[in-house]
């Protein structure tokens, strides 16, 4: 009587086989793991894009050139204005302080900080802060410090965010300017400020309006 017996395949011999391919390097090469301009080797174009992408930062793209030079020579017409007043008028009208405010109102409209309401409001509240503190510290830099957090205080209290009016309380601790003299001026110079922001928005008709609000 004879006896069927099916063939044995080995395991080892099967696994062996299926391997055979990985030992003998028949297998395709793929491209991407040899070619440096795939894989963005350190010599490859892509490992180049990440580091000038961390380079270039988070900040926003730059504006195009027509506003820039639109918002530059705005701003710098209105310093020269203040100049001008001060000029005829024998006062320093341009303090630091102003010159931030219109970088802000012209380079920012639409921010918080560069609305009527926080200017004007803003520099008011900082020209009382600083004359406030400089009855007790008079030209003392610890005075001017505490001037400037004072008006930041005061500026957050009443919604009127704008951050050169700590300039402003500092400038009047250490010059001491006479109040009758110094307080008009900066409420007009902060109120010719946003007149010119508002003019120059409509000069230009691809300029964003300002201001956002004005109270």
């Amino acid at each position: 009587m004879s006896t069927d017996i099916a063939p044995h395949t080995d395991p080892a011999v099967t696994d062996t086989a299926a391997i055979a391919p990985a030992a003998t390097g028949s297998f395709t090469t793929d491209p991407a793991a040899t070619d440096p301009s795939v894989t963005g080797s350190a010599s490859g174009p892509l490992s180049r894009r990440p580091r000038l992408a961390r380079l270039a930062g988070r900040a926003p793209a730059r504006p195009a050139p027509a506003a820039a030079a639109h918002n530059v020579s705005a701003a710098t017409a209105a310093l020269l204005a203040l100049v001008a007043i001060g000029a005829a008028l024998h006062e320093p009208v341009l303090i630091p302080p102003l010159a931030a405010s219109a970088a802000l109102v012209h380079c920012a409209p639409a921010l918080p900080l560069a609305q009527p309401r926080s200017v004007v409001v803003g520099h008011l509240l900082g020209a009382a802060a600083g004359y406030a503190v400089g009855l007790a510290g008079h030209g003392s830099a610890w005075a001017a410090a505490l001037a400037a957090g004072v008006t930041l205080a005061l500026t957050t209290l009443a919604r009127t965010p704008h951050s050169p009016a700590c300039a402003t309380a500092v400038v009047i601790v250490l010059q001491d300017p006479a109040p009758g003299r110094f307080v008009p001026l900066l409420f007009g110079s902060t109120v010719l400020l946003v007149l010119t922001a508002y003019a120059a928005s409509r000069v230009r008709r691809a300029a964003p309006r300002y201001p956002a609000y004005w109270w």
